[in-house]
């Protein structure tokens, strides 16, 4: 499968939040500096969320676990719209953060999105590398592929709440400080932030605004 022809199965034409599926790493299936790793298929059952209307999922977990979850919840019903943003390394480099497994497992999920008919209306489930924002280099030679997520890269709280969500739950090990940036803005213009570990059932958080060095 090409990275349009994946792009494609993610990004379906006419169906709501798809012009947020970020493009950069479907390029780069086509184009591997080296063989994706096999990826580990199985999918957690869900339930922490029942699909509502209301309801918007942010999924920030390490590598491609985001992205079997996102599958997860698409059989639920939810639209999964992946939003990595992080480049490949150079041939001949080491790279602070691996894409090569989320390339993987995009071609593996389009496959399950291709057995199932969602909405086109249908919530949206947001899928992130929580391994995005490793910063720390050893040495010179190492390239940084780091990333954050801005508000330009997921929709408005005016957007969301036109399409009828009023609540964001946030799944992962913690609430990340790009995403504390943009959550805290949500917040104030009247969108619920919720939070869960997967275990736990989703509790309301009050995210207090982010230090000066954040914004």
């Amino acid at each position: 499968m090409t990275g349009k022809e994946t792009f494609e199965i993610w990004a379906p034409t006419g169906a709501r939040w798809v012009d947020w599926v970020r493009p950069v790493p479907f390029v780069q299936i086509d184009n591997p500096e080296k063989e994706n790793p096999i990826m580990n298929c199985m999918i957690a059952e869900i339930n922490y969320v029942e699909l509502k209307t209301n309801i918007a999922v942010i999924l920030d977990l390490p590598d491609y676990d985001s992205i079997k979850e996102g599958i997860a919840l698409a059989r639920l019903g939810f639209r999964p719209i992946p939003l990595y943003n992080g480049t490949n390394e150079p041939k001949g480099t080491m790279a602070l953060v691996s894409n090569h497994g989320i390339e993987s497992a995009l071609i593996w999920g389009a496959g399950e999105l291709k057995k199932m008919s969602i909405s086109n209306e249908a919530p949206p489930v947001f899928l992130l590398d929580s391994n995005r924002v490793h910063r720390f280099k050893m040495n010179v030679s190492v390239f940084d592929n780091s990333w954050d997520l801005y508000d330009q890269d997921i929709p408005s709280a005016e957007y969301f709440l036109e399409k009828g969500i009023n609540k964001i739950i946030v799944r992962g090990d913690s609430i990340q400080k790009d995403l504390i940036k943009i959550l805290y803005k949500f917040q104030k213009k009247g969108l619920t932030i919720l939070f869960t570990d997967g275990y736990e059932k989703p509790k309301e958080v009050s995210i207090k605004k982010p230090p000066k060095k954040y914004r």
